[in-house]
């Protein structure tokens, strides 16, 4: 993908774009080590790409933050002829770290599958531009190629992303290819094998099993990892303060960065909801419905950024996260509101002044 790209207005940039400079840092650093076929970095650099550090006076900014040890797990089974799968509640960063492995591996992570209901085997495979399929038959021209096919000629990688939200027979089409490392082009009476560094990332959610359960034989063909929520308070704090921090400069939101005790509070809310039980583990919680993650507090804080910017003074104030709260919180009217409600009553009236005025901003949204 071109630089260009950077100047036309894209709403959002793939990695390999948006740390386009990091990546340069890291290739000149690493440019004596040597790389697995069809890597542009070695792994230690993949390493430090996605977890962060220095490269010469390039700073590398953490991509995920948890535990480094899943991470080098992720990079070594790349380096093997399996697959990789990661699985994890919503918001554990799957699709984050899938695409930034693609992009400091081999510079390009834009060969993704999204897995819905509506995804065919076509979409694993090939299918063909029909209008020149009946001028002139099968040919090389009519040939729609997949992403997983461009992956397997260019010797890159490809993601999948929700891989259980496809229906079964879909998923099976994945078998042969993984096992096989080639697509079977009949009308062409070819095939086309895999080139070295071809691998596939895929994602799937826990809170889908039972949608379309994977099957053994697919899934031994995957070495899989499970990305855990964040350990703990300080933890989730740091990740989304740096995501917000990222995406607010993206979207160029015109207002001040949340203070530590605003996402401090909102992150507070969130794991007492999502774990049933208060921090201090005093007072048990019913849980919502919905999984409130933490890709839900970034987005949450973000709209309360723009919400501030647009019809505020610039900075984040209670009202604007009470109406973020309410909607992340609130999926299913009849349950949901009164599991807020008790929440409001029961835990963030009872916390003092500090918590009053979103308190009141709440209570007065939620009726």
């Amino acid at each position: 993908m071109s630089k260009e790209i950077e100047n036309k207005g894209v709403l959002r940039l793939p990695a390999e774009l948006l740390y386009a400079a990091e990546i340069e840092a890291l290739k000149v650093e690493d440019r004596n080590e040597e790389k697995p076929v069809g890597w542009q970095l070695s792994p230690k650099a993949v390493l430090k790409f996605v977890t962060g550090g220095q490269a010469g006076k390039t700073a590398i900014t953490p991509k995920y933050i948890g535990h480094n040890r899943l991470v080098e797990i992720a990079i070594a089974t790349l380096l093997t002829d399996r697959a990789l799968l990661l699985i994890g509640e919503p918001g554990t960063a799957k699709s984050w770290l899938s695409e930034n492995l693609a992009a400091a591996i081999c510079g390009d992570s834009g060969k993704v599958i999204q897995g819905t209901a509506g995804t065919g085997e076509e979409h694993i495979r090939y299918s063909w531009n029909y209008a020149m399929l009946l001028a002139n038959g099968p040919t090389e021209e009519a040939l729609i190629k997949s992403p997983i096919y461009r992956s397997m000629e260019t010797g890159t990688i490809a993601r999948f992303e929700e891989i259980s939200r496809c229906a079964s027979e879909v998923q099976d089409a994945m078998i042969s290819i993984m096992s096989e490392k080639t697509v079977s082009i009949p009308e062409l009476n070819r095939e086309q094998p895999a080139q070295r560094g071809f691998s596939i990332i895929a994602t799937a959610n826990t809170r889908d099993r039972g949608v379309n359960d994977m099957s053994s034989a697919l899934k031994r063909r995957f070495n899989t990892i499970v990305l855990p929520a964040p350990a703990n308070l300080d933890t989730e704090v740091t990740i989304v303060t740096k995501r917000v921090a990222e995406i607010a400069g993206n979207y160029r939101l015109k207002a001040t960065l949340p203070s530590h005790e605003i996402v401090e509070k909102i992150v507070t809310v969130f794991r007492e909801l999502r774990q049933g039980m208060t921090l201090d583990e005093k007072q048990k919680l019913k849980s919502p419905s919905s999984v409130i993650s933490t890709a839900e507090a970034i987005s949450l804080i973000t709209n309360s950024m723009a919400l501030a910017a647009s019809f505020g003074d610039g900075k984040i104030a209670d009202p604007d996260l009470a109406a973020g709260l309410q909607g992340a919180v609130v999926k299913d009217e009849d349950k949901d509101k009164l599991v807020w409600k008790e929440y409001l009553e029961n835990v963030m009236k009872k916390r003092g002044a500090d918590w009053r005025g979103l308190y009141n901003s709440c209570s007065e949204i939620n009726g």
